[in-house]
């Protein structure tokens, strides 16, 4: 691939998008492509240390301009720290969130205004957009608000309320009426399997080699398998550090927000919650 390809995974709350980002991470990377794998806000010491303050529930005071800013700010530093060297490089970049979350959140859901937030996004971005988004819908933002808490304190966003939340998804609805070359519907709402096959097809075009994997449904529940297996190896290691007495942005970083050479420790499916894997986006995200 001569030119980096970037691909953003968008959507509410709980509707899977981590799941099935692992997913197409290892596909990629069997494929010896290199891939860069980030989340928003987050990717670098600086932007995870941003992340800790903008989503944490003890800062009710933080304002909504404030909020808007430290989005940007910390996608500010991930565009100049990781993605535009990521993309000048050749790699593929994928990424939780984008500027379409500011977008639908801060705009839509908070009421800031939209002409600023684009200008800001713009700025923060240095011109670089998606190559493709994908936007995944899970039946309604009760249903996912609900999956995104079943296991853990809802943050500052999560607690917005649920009219909030119905803003942010009308808003995403919306972008991807405008921009339907670059945004695809993702329905999340059934299997993992079906899931993943959508997200293949819509990146099929770019990618050809995902045809074959499309065409033989072993290899397909093989590589959500794997991708599940993976991301829950993620998770174990995010709560392991998040419960020591000191964890510090950079490590966290380390974590959540990093490449295809990561090494883990895989664990077994039925260690994964193979009981859960007829629900397309039980996991938060």
């Amino acid at each position: 691939m001569a030119q980096g390809y970037f691909i953003t995974f968008e959507g509410g709350e709980g509707v899977g998008k981590s799941t099935h980002i692992c997913i197409l991470e290892n596909l990629l990377a069997d494929h010896g492509i290199e891939v860069v794998r980030l989340r928003e806000p987050g990717g670098t010491a600086v932007s995870e240390a941003l992340r800790a303050v903008v989503l944490d529930p003890a800062h009710s005071e933080l304002s909504d301009r404030a909020e808007l800013l430290i989005y940007e700010a910390a996608r500010a530093q991930l565009v100049e720290q990781v993605i535009a060297p990521a993309l000048a490089r050749g790699a593929v970049v994928l990424c939780d969130r984008f500027t379409d979350s500011t977008l639908a959140y801060q705009g839509a859901g908070r009421g800031l205004d939209s002409e600023f937030i684009a200008q800001a996004n713009g700025f923060a971005t240095q011109g670089i957009t998606p190559d493709k988004t994908l936007l995944f819908i899970c039946g309604g933002a009760d249903k996912g608000l609900q999956r995104a808490t079943a296991h853990s304190q809802a943050d500052r966003l999560e607690s917005a309320g649920l009219d909030f939340h119905q803003k942010v998804d009308q808003a995403f609805f919306a972008l991807a009426e405008a921009e339907p070359e670059r945004v695809a519907l993702i329905d999340s709402s059934g299997s993992h399997i079906q899931t993943a096959q959508a997200v293949l097809e819509a990146l099929q075009a770019d990618f050809p080699f995902l045809e074959a994997i499309l065409e033989s449904p072993g290899a397909l529940a093989a590589a959500v398998d794997h991708g599940r297996t993976v991301k829950h190896a993620r998770d174990r290691q995010s709560a392991q550090a998040s419960a020591q007495v000191k964890v510090t942005p950079s490590e966290e970083a380390a974590s959540e927000a990093g490449s295809s050479s990561d090494e883990l420790t895989p664990i077994s499916s039925e260690a994964a919650g193979a009981d859960r894997a007829d629900v397309g986006s039980g996991e938060e995200g």
